[in-house]
């Protein structure tokens, strides 16, 4: 699975606790984010890491794209519910929804998403990929 990690900044702290809860389960997995985010992860959890553009909104815009053509199998978006997403994270979270891409945006749906990865429920998205869907 294509699983992308990003958080806003006043919960980068968090997906990096996240992250070394779940340490396990997410190593078995490709991990994406921004570059900064790439790198802080790399870092603070010591976990593989795929780093896109340094450019925060191009990144966004690159994983987006990659959902567009289903490249990618889940998000975890951690945000901070007390601002609004910017024009390019509702953007990914619009072709996630559009090509039935689960994402989280909090701890618990987070936590939820990589716990039904590791039980296979998401298999389903190999068969999604190999058909082109």
């Amino acid at each position: 699975m294509k699983i992308v990690l990003m958080a806003d900044n006043r919960k980068i702290e968090l997906l990096v606790n996240f992250c070394i809860a779940y340490k396990t389960l997410l190593a078995k997995h490709q991990l994406i984010s921004v570059y900064n985010t790439a790198k802080h992860l790399k870092a603070a959890v010591d976990i593989e890491v795929s780093g896109l553009s340094v450019d925060y909104s191009s990144g966004i815009e690159q994983l987006a794209a990659r959902a567009q053509f289903n490249e990618i199998d889940c998000v975890i978006l951690l945000k901070d519910g007390r601002d609004e997403l910017n024009a390019y994270s509702r953007d990914l979270l619009n072709v996630c929804d559009q090509n039935n891409i689960p994402y989280a945006t909090n701890l618990a749906t987070a936590e939820i998403l990589v716990l039904a990865i590791d039980r296979g429920d998401l298999d389903y998205r190999e068969w999604v990929k190999d058909n082109h869907f």
